[in-house]
């Protein structure tokens, strides 16, 4: 298991194969899973593991798992990935996707400022974003706690569906460095 970084409750962590079942719990949970429109089947769901793992080695980061320290119990997903803005340019994405027992907890908000401060401290981003669904209101009160601001919007294409989102945006307050516009420079942030 390799851990990335904790906060006060949290550690940060690779999905693994044997994280399958936990992220069901939220995959296949059609009411937390409302800004898809639905419920993933086992195979998208066995999809975006191997995505995401996919992600970790050819970008150096993407959706990581989040587990509390207190007992070990696997909360739900958090990290960072390319997505496209919109406009032509691809900018690192805080998201974030937590199992319904655990929302109203501060877990989300708690694991988003984490992956924002890892962006900016060990990635060395200019900005980061969060891409949300307009109707999306818990998500979007998360994005404001994370310290960001609506900068744009975006329409999304999904399921045959125009799905409006909002573009959230912090920018880093230690200065700017290796990864401009969300755009890599061919350096591994793990070689670093």
């Amino acid at each position: 298991m390799k851990i990335l970084f904790e906060t006060e409750r949290l550690f940060l962590r690779e999905l693994e194969q044997a994280d399958f079942a936990a992220l069901c719990r939220t995959l296949q949970d059609e009411r937390a899973m409302y800004a898809y429109e639905h419920a993933f089947s086992d195979e998208e769901a066995q999809a975006w593991l191997a995505n995401q793992q996919r992600r970790y080695r050819e970008e150096g980061f993407g959706l990581w798992g989040v587990v509390r320290k207190a007992d070990g119990q696997f909360l739900g997903q958090c990290g960072l990935t390319l997505q496209p803005l919109g406009d032509g340019t691809r900018g690192i994405e805080v998201g974030y996707l937590f199992e319904r027992t655990y929302w109203h907890n501060g877990y989300a908000t708690e694991a988003a400022i984490a992956c924002k401060e890892y962006a900016f401290c060990t990635l060395h981003a200019d900005r980061v974003y969060s891409i949300i669904r307009e109707n999306n209101l818990p998500s979007r009160r998360v994005a404001e706690r994370n310290g960001m601001h609506v900068c744009g919007r975006l329409v999304k294409h999904y399921y045959g569906m125009e799905m409006p989102h909002l573009i959230y945006r912090a920018e880093n307050p230690h200065g700017s460095a290796r990864v401009q516009h969300g755009q890599a420079t061919g350096q591994d942030p793990r070689k670093k």
